[in-house]
């Protein structure tokens, strides 16, 4: 079967987005996720980033179970938005969001678009061409950016401020992994249990999808597709979306 014709090819995308963290390196108040830029929340703008593209058909936000932040969304851009209980860590959420997602839509087949919630600068071009390149393969993939620094390896033992370098590593074959990540819902749930059931914290998606076998695709995104985890962060996302706001 070629990739036109592949059964996923035009299988419906849902966004899932894990928002149940409490942000602490952040310092503020509240999670990074309510923290508001240009009259908007971070997690907001990270959904609306999401289902603007017309093949993504909905999302699911996993929250904390005590999120009384959460603004109650129904529908954003005329496409439903779910909410379910996420769990103490990534896996747990996104694996929380995709059993809430089976038990409406049963096992058919369909995408799963696993995106930061603390992610806000996505672009609309980056977001076309993962899924594009995806559906075409009718295999998962994530954006990713190659890394462009010199990296030093350091004693991990050590606190941050003591730190020296003990070796220049070669950086050639290496990239940072970004997101969205776009894979087939029922190999994720597999991947996310298998990885769990061995007790290993997996860090993204991706990294499930690797220990059942697969090679995602990478898919190379901007590096202003940042993830906010500092109060700088915070200050660069509004000067990229301000930026953005202005051209349009």
């Amino acid at each position: 079967m070629n990739a036109s014709g592949h059964p996923l090819r035009q299988a419906p995308i849902w966004a899932i987005v894990p928002a149940a963290g409490s942000g602490q390196r952040m310092g503020a108040a509240i999670p990074k996720q309510y923290l508001q830029i240009a009259g908007q929340t971070v997690l907001e703008h990270s959904l609306r980033a999401l289902l603007q593209h017309p093949r993504v058909v909905g999302a699911v936000v996993a929250l904390a179970p005590d999120d009384q932040l959460w603004p109650g969304f129904e529908t954003l851009l005329n496409k439903p938005v779910l909410r379910c209980v996420g769990g103490s860590d990534r896996a747990d959420s996104v694996r929380a969001a995709l059993r809430h997602l089976q038990l409406l839509m049963g096992t058919g087949p369909h995408w799963a678009l696993v995106h930061d919630a603390a992610r806000p600068c996505l672009r609309a071009s980056d977001l076309d061409g993962l899924i594009e390149r995806c559906l075409q393969a009718g295999e998962g993939g994530l954006l990713a950016a190659p890394v462009r620094d010199t990296l030093k390896r350091v004693d991990p033992s050590r606190p941050a401020d003591q730190q020296r370098a003990l070796a220049t590593e070669a950086r050639a074959g290496l990239w940072r992994a970004l997101t969205p990540q776009l894979f087939p819902a029922e190999a994720l749930v597999a991947a996310l249990d298998a990885a769990i059931a061995a007790g290993i914290a997996v860090t993204d998606e991706a990294m499930a999808m690797e220990r059942s076998g697969a090679q995602p695709m990478l898919v190379e995104g901007a590096d202003d597709n940042l993830k906010i985890t500092t109060p700088a962060d915070l200050a660069l996302a509004e000067f990229v979306l301000g930026t953005r706001a202005q051209v349009t």
